[in-house]
């Protein structure tokens, strides 16, 4: 069952693995150990991706609002749930509270975060960085560059200390989306942040602290490749594990320790089409806020355009080839068209609406994340608002709806409604929550109620209706995730490590999993439904990431707002 609850009024389904092709008697339990609904299961046979034999259990019908409700069938009983119109209202803030935890450069304060969560200000020193020089794994020498940047800010990307252009780009996209949608949520003094009170929306505050980052880690006027940004940051050689954040570094500015120091990466195309999308969205969000700021997003957003144009081969390699993830992508086209609609939507330019309308990602939508991004530029077209015409609007929305059926067919198929259309790759959960979203704005473009039930079906696949009875969000359900893949959520109070927060997503099942943890479980050896193993050192299925968490806050805060 979905371990937190289901919503009063639509679908309310559980799942029982029996291996039995008869119908099984079940019952529903008040909190009190009364029945309150009974019936039989629906035999829906051999699930393909889980190995399970699966039963449904179809409770759609009882719509009492309550707590400490279970379901008993086979000898079994499920772990308590509510029904209940507000199972997201705590869930979408703990979600983003995740990235206020995972800020660099500033102290987590006790007061915010929780006296578990606390801890002083990581990586300062990040404030004066410099290129890194020299050769990487792929024999390629780096020559450096004369200059420093103050990147100080950003979020940690994930249970590593690296940040990245291409990944805190979609991340800071997601949340900036969420405001634009207009629902009433994340007012200024909801979040437990140092920005309360200060007439700034707490999304926006939050959102803002990457997008200082992303600002920071373009090339300056007058270097070689001006206006470009850097693929990443992050140290020479992986950090210890588990590790409390360090205050300072030496980030060897000189490039005269081996394999030891912190460094920006060489620009990437990828990386700039992230600057300038991200940055062109802010431009249009900031004006009565902060008008300056948003002076500053533009400027950087068209010169990063500029420079991509200018520059549009410029890939990420594996560079240096450790210490940090890649991000690579080959492919930049959908980040063109991407950033090409932020512009357009910011600044009306016919240069940008030229560019979007003859991409071939143009109304063609799929399942997206950090390496695909073109489903991005739509949403916002489609969000915000622009000149486009109602025809390329309209042929937009039906782009939109046309992946919402294929995806509700292939949900529809699979045993535990899993909503994506391929064999759980890193970071499923991830992937699930995007396609998710995108459910979400089919449900708003129609108004079919079978997307919504989609976009529940979907979480209560991530709160527990899954083939490990696992809920993926730490704090949610009677079986959460415990031991991600973090280095200070390493769950060791004794040691002054605490467990990970409430809200934070775990990535999920991995088709391929391929860390020491996974393969010391066996994992492959398993369905691909039940390749997930909840253990730090399983970085390639218990591994949390800022990219994953946003779409949980969108999700949730469109749950919580949309109540049929």
């Amino acid at each position: 069952v979905n371990q937190v609850g289901y919503f009063v009024e639509g679908t309310k389904i559980g799942l029982l693995a029996a291996d039995t092709t008869d119908d099984v008697p079940w019952v529903l339990k008040n909190a009190a150990g009364e029945e309150v609904m009974s019936g039989t299961t629906s035999f829906k046979g051999k699930d393909a991706l889980s190995g399970d034999t699966l039963h449904e259990i179809d409770f759609s019908s009882y719509s009492i609002p309550g707590e400490g409700y279970t379901l008993e069938a086979a000898g079994l009983t499920s772990p308590p749930f509510s029904i209940s119109n507000e199972i997201c209202s705590e869930l979408k803030h703990d979600a983003l509270s995740y990235f206020y935890l995972n800020r660099s450069g500033i102290a987590i304060e006790a007061d915010y975060a929780g006296e578990e969560w606390a801890r002083p200000a990581g990586h300062i020193t990040d404030a004066e960085v410099t290129c890194f020089k020299g050769r990487d794994a792929d024999g390629y020498d780096w020559p450096g560059c004369d200059y420093t940047l103050d990147a100080a800010g950003g979020w940690y990307d994930a249970g590593d200390f690296g940040k990245y252009v291409v990944n805190g780009g979609i991340t800071a996209w997601t949340l900036m989306n969420l405001y634009e949608q207009g629902w009433d949520v994340f007012g200024d003094g909801v979040q437990p942040i140092p920005e309360q009170s200060n007439d700034v929306p707490d999304l926006l505050d939050e959102a803002r602290w990457e997008m200082e980052f992303l600002l920071a880690m373009q090339v300056p006027e007058g270097q070689p490749l001006a206006g470009m940004a850097h693929h990443k940051l992050h140290d020479e050689a992986w950090a210890g594990m588990p590790m409390v954040p360090p205050t300072e570094v030496d980030n060897d500015n000189t490039n005269e320790i081996p394999a030891s120091g912190r460094y920006v990466y060489a620009p990437s195309t990828a990386a700039t089409l992230n600057l300038a999308a991200t940055a062109a969205q802010c431009a249009r969000i900031w004006p009565d806020l902060d008008a300056d700021f948003a002076d500053r997003c533009l400027v950087a957003a068209e010169s990063a355009w500029q420079a991509a144009r200018e520059n549009p081969t410029i890939y990420a390699g594996n560079n240096p080839g450790s210490g940090g993830g890649n991000y690579e992508d080959q492919n930049v086209s959908d980040e063109f068209y991407w950033a090409a609609a932020e512009l357009y939507i910011t600044t009306g330019k016919a240069e940008y609406s030229e560019y979007l309308l003859a991409s071939e990602h143009f109304a063609a939508v799929d399942a997206f994340d950090w390496g695909h991004t073109a489903p991005l530029g739509t949403v916002s077209l489609l969000t915000a608002a622009n000149d486009l015409s109602a025809e390329k609007k309209a042929s937009l929305q039906q782009a939109v709806v046309t992946f919402a059926e294929q995806m509700v067919s292939v949900q529809e198929r699979d045993g535990y409604a899993l909503l994506i259309d391929e064999d759980y790759p890193w970071g499923s959960n991830g992937l699930i929550l995007n396609n998710m979203l995108l459910m979400g704005m089919a449900y708003d473009i129609s108004g079919d109620t079978r997307y919504l039930d989609a976009v529940r079906l979907g979480m209560d696949y991530i709160l527990g209706r899954n083939a490990l009875n696992k809920s993926f969000v730490a704090g949610y359900g009677t079986y959460p995730m415990l031991h991600p893949h973090h280095r200070f959520w390493a769950n060791d109070p004794a040691q002054g490590y605490p467990p990970p927060p409430a809200g934070a997503l775990s990535g999920g099942p991995n088709f391929n999993p391929d860390d020491p943890a996974a393969l010391e479980a066996d994992l492959m050896s398993l369905a691909p439904a039940k390749r997930y193993v909840d253990d730090i050192e399983s970085y390639s299925t218990n591994e949390v990431a800022i990219n994953w968490n946003a779409p949980l806050v969108w999700v949730a805060a469109f749950l919580d707002e949309t109540v049929p």
